[in-house]
């Protein structure tokens, strides 16, 4: 409890968070006591949190993120925000999707909490440009919006995205389609341009 006190009201988590405490078995007890006392939430098999309370509206759902974050901790993969949820996250759409689609390249799951989903979906590498990162995002709000709006991609992510990470953009170019290239180079072009302005 003390290590779910540490992470803060919001966090998620699976028992390998908790493997260098105590063995398996006592993990997965320890958390079954904590869930039956109302510590702790069950969000689905091998996954919990420590809840955020409203006053008024109770327990909160975890954010997208964070299940996301937590799911891909206990395969030590990686995951990457993708489709609609990745156009949101970037401001180039203001609605909310109900289902938030990651990549990554550990294995698929679905995580159905109440209306929300959370959907981790297998991809090769060449589909997951610098996943878990900012200059990530922007390659797949790219995908999903596609070349008809790579100017407005291009516009956010030059505003919006550190030095560094339009750097990794350009570096990473060469992996992503060919029509999204000259877009991810001219977001690259703006860090250096910055650093010569």
């Amino acid at each position: 409890m003390r290590r779910a006190r540490a992470g803060g009201r919001g966090c998620v988590f699976t028992p390998s968070d908790f493997l260098d405490v105590a063995g398996r078995a006592a993990v997965d007890q320890a958390l079954s006591r904590l869930v039956k006392s109302g510590k702790l939430r069950r969000l689905a098999r091998g996954l919990y949190d420590y809840p955020k309370v409203h006053p008024k509206l109770g327990q909160l759902s975890p954010a997208s993120d964070d299940v996301a974050r937590a799911l891909a901790r206990e395969t030590g993969s990686k995951a990457q925000i993708a489709g609609a949820h990745a156009a949101n996250a970037l401001g180039l759409s203001t609605q909310v999707p109900a289902k938030s689609l990651y990549l990554t390249d550990g294995p698929s799951r679905r995580i159905v909490m109440g209306k929300r989903v959370v959907d981790l979906r297998h991809a090769s590498p060449k589909h997951l440009i610098a996943p878990g990162s900012p200059a990530g995002t922007v390659v797949q709000a790219l995908r999903h919006v596609g070349p008809v709006r790579a100017a407005d991609v291009a516009q956010l992510a030059a505003r919006r995205l550190s030095a560094g990470d339009k750097r990794l953009l350009a570096s990473n170019a060469v992996q992503a389609p060919a029509w999204m290239r000259p877009t991810l180079i001219s977001i690259g072009n703006t860090a250096s341009n910055a650093a010569n302005g």
